[in-house]
């Protein structure tokens, strides 16, 4: 390097480098991430003529406040075969730096970056939380993989079940406030997996809620039998009702626990699954994006252009088609809760005509079916928020399903 170099990187550093927010680029790299092509923003961007990337290993832009931790987290997904995105501090040649919200995924013969400007409050957030990572890194001497961990952590803290629901949200977030940026119009197709998402998650929080209720009303038929027990012989009738109605509930309880919650339901992933779908319909887009940069382009020296496009066009259709999977399997999970809803509707009939014949048997036996009474009303009330409980599922999962994707 030049003196002339040596005082411009001096200069330039801590310095932003300029990158628009309709710009777009991509790095492709081999199974080891050394790179075999990328486009002429990329170049510009990170200040290397095309000639000094290809051959060169891709941590070359890679900037020293980054955790480890979170290049540790995109291996381990490429690695499983799965795409994965990110937001990176990138540092250019000159030393300047710039942010991007990457994502990254797998393509023959190796792994495909494309990257976008992130600009939405989110973005604050990460800076805050990879200070605090690296920080953590240096003074605790953590490996890649305790920091990915730590990372994994406290995403968790922040409400995400897993980092591909961070990446999710991630993404969602910087399209939304991309297109806001450049004055675009919303995109409809993102603003209705979002609602998806939303919908899903109030459908698994309402059928857990039902399955709270199923266990806290187990109970109650219990206690109506140990009264029932007291004054027997009078309350024998009693008792083989409320055995009834607890044979029944017990039946209805573990039929929705085997066909909802059981090990070969997906149910329980179905918020995930959307949240793969906005994914990586977010990572098509942008891999449209990137085809067009293409053709605006003359080219970096040493790209084959077409052959890019070729690529990415590949890569386009292989996410869309994975969307297409995700939504498949949620409408799915939503028509089976459906038809759960429908079959527990049958059983509550069953078990309203039990309750009403102890409410029959409870007034034969006069003043001492009194205590009775009282238990009979909470099992009604237990009924009543059980059964609101499956018109808002049945209502929520019709929601799910009228979506066509």
């Amino acid at each position: 390097m030049s003196f002339e170099d040596r005082t411009l990187a001096v200069q330039s550093r801590g310095r932003e480098a300029p990158f628009a927010l309709d710009e777009v680029f991509f790095s492709r790299t081999d199974n080891r991430g050394v790179i075999q092509a990328g486009n002429a923003v990329f170049c510009r961007v990170a200040k290397f003529q095309m000639a000094e990337l290809l051959g060169a290993p891709h941590k070359v832009i890679r900037h020293p406040d980054m955790p480890r931790g979170v290049f540790q987290l995109f291996w381990d997904s490429l690695k499983q075969g799965e795409s994965v995105g990110a937001y990176v501090k990138n540092k250019a040649s000159d030393g300047s730096y710039y942010w991007v919200f990457a994502v990254v995924t797998p393509c023959d013969g190796g792994y495909l970056s494309a990257r976008i400007k992130p600009t939405s409050p989110l973005l604050k957030t990460i800076e805050a939380e990879y200070t605090a990572l690296r920080q953590a890194e240096q003074a605790g001497d953590l490996d890649p993989a305790d920091s990915a961990a730590r990372l994994l952590a406290r995403l968790q803290e922040l409400g995400f079940a897993s980092y591909g629901d961070f990446a999710g949200h991630a993404l969602a977030e910087e399209l939304v406030a991309r297109d806001a940026g450049l004055n675009r119009a919303a995109d409809d197709r993102l603003a209705e997996r979002r609602t998806m998402h939303s919908t899903a998650g109030d459908l698994v929080q309402e059928t857990e809620a039902l399955v709270q209720e199923f266990e806290s009303m187990r109970t109650i038929p219990h206690n109506l039998r140990v009264i029932a027990s007291r004054i027997e012989p009078a309350g024998g009738p009693v008792t083989v009702l409320s055995q009834n109605y607890s044979s029944m509930s017990r039946e209805m309880s573990l039929w929705f626990e085997a066909h909802v919650w059981g090990k070969n339901s997906n149910f329980r992933a179905i918020k995930g699954t959307v949240t793969s779908a906005i994914f990586v319909e977010g990572l098509a887009r942008i891999l449209t994006e990137c085809g067009h940069q293409l053709e605006q382009e003359d080219g970096a020296a040493g790209t084959d252009i077409t052959r890019e496009q070729a690529i990415l066009a590949q890569l386009t259709e292989v996410q869309f088609g994975k969307a297409r999977a995700c939504l498949k399997d949620v409408q799915f999970e939503a028509d089976r809760i459906q038809k759960a809803c429908l079959t527990l509707h049958r059983h509550f009939m069953a078990l309203t005509t039990t309750r009403v014949l102890c409410k029959i048997e409870c007034a034969r036996l006069g003043n001492v079916g009194e205590s009775l009474n009282s238990i009979i009303d909470e099992l009604g009330l237990f009924q009543d928020r059980i059964s609101a409980r499956l018109e808002k599922i049945t209502g929520l999962s019709a929601a799910l399903s009228s979506d066509e994707g």
